[in-house]
């Protein structure tokens, strides 16, 4: 028979052990996040798998924010952030230091994420859209690499935390393999 572990029997980084903590050379960019709860998700799905940093664009809302809290239980204090007001000029930045853009769509020629492999040693900035309208276009087209994640149902999108949990985790097997 398992026994499910208490609290206390994981074995978990202090902020102070996660900020000194090699990350993985993934960045997360929010463009345009309407939902404070899906915030809070994205930053605990990126204290889980050491993410580098979280870009928050446009009207993304920021820490500290009661609603972020809520689902990110402190992960906010662990993870890196920086708001960014364009996401474009952001995209365009990040591509001047050699970071690899990815935009989370469904687009013409984008790349299956099962199919996606990640280079080692290179940087990959993943880039979520808004709930409604999805990623820039502008955005899109600034990115080079489009990924989608395999649907076989009846609905056309994820939620923006579950396609941030899905891509994060997907990736970050792959760069640890």
């Amino acid at each position: 028979m398992n026994r499910k572990l208490k609290n206390s029997e994981l074995t978990r980084k202090s902020v102070t052990e996660f900020k000194a903590s090699e990350k993985t050379p993934l960045i997360i960019i929010l463009d345009n996040i309407r939902s404070l709860n899906n915030i809070g998700s994205v930053f605990r799905t990126a204290d889980a798998f050491l993410i580098q940093k979280i870009y928050l664009c446009g009207i993304t809302a920021q820490p500290p924010h009661r609603e972020i809290q809520k689902t990110a239980l402190g992960a906010t204090d662990a993870v890196d952030w920086e708001y960014v007001e364009d996401t474009v000029t952001l995209s365009r930045k990040l591509k001047q230091d050699h970071i690899h853009l990815c935009a989370i769509e469904q687009a013409e020629d984008a790349v299956m994420l099962n199919e996606f492999t990640p280079e080692k040693g290179k940087t990959y900035a993943i880039i979520f859209g808004n709930e409604v309208k999805g990623v820039q276009q502008e955005v899109v087209s600034e990115s080079d690499t489009v990924i989608e994640i395999p649907q076989f149902g009846t609905k056309h999108s994820l939620n923006i935390s579950v396609s941030c949990g899905v891509v994060v985790w997907d990736l970050f097997s792959k760069m640890n393999v």
